[in-house]
């Protein structure tokens, strides 16, 4: 399901290049989570809290708080939804663009209906692999037009470990 650059994003092709195929996504994944999934969460954390106090780690009691505090307020706020383009000069995720000489390779993990998936790698060691949700774009799309530009990861064929975690656990 292709969207013309109007319908996504403020876009000017003169400094980013064609848009070849754009769609949106989640700034960050949202979870249902079950009255049980916080009743376990609160007992595992006011634990580690104990644990914490009880030997002395501060840091560490300060560190679960925060965590804490960190996935209620995710819990209640609404992800605002960002564009994702895929043009002729790089890859705009958001108001972040990445160029092509930036990207070391792709890789598409699509397993319909929990996961579907577009990994980018990066040159830079600094920079980690970033996940896109592909959402409704058809993968075939992104990968022809990916293919002209970069090179595939025929390797990488499941998700990252981080991206299962955070999709098992509701994180």
């Amino acid at each position: 399901m292709e969207q013309t650059s109007q319908e996504i994003y403020e876009y000017h092709p003169d400094e980013f290049g064609e848009l070849l195929v754009g769609w949106k996504v989640d700034e960050y994944p949202q979870h249902e989570r079950s009255r049980l999934w916080y009743v376990i969460a609160g007992i595992v954390s006011v634990s580690l809290i104990v644990y914490a106090i009880a030997t002395s780690n501060f840091m560490f009691a300060v560190i679960i708080l925060m965590c804490c505090v960190i996935l209620m307020i995710s819990s209640f706020t609404k992800p605002e939804r960002i564009p994702m383009m895929i043009t002729t000069t790089g890859v705009i995720l958001g108001d972040i663009y990445y160029d092509y000489q930036s990207i070391r390779d792709f890789s598409i993990v699509y397993d319909p209906p929990h996961v579907k998936l577009l990994y980018l790698d990066f040159h830079a060691v600094t920079h980690p692999l970033l996940s896109i949700p592909l959402e409704d774009v058809d993968p075939n799309i992104v990968r022809n037009h990916l293919l002209s530009f970069c090179v595939e990861d025929l390797h990488r064929t499941d998700e990252h470990l981080t991206d299962v975690v955070r999709r098992l656990y509701k994180i």
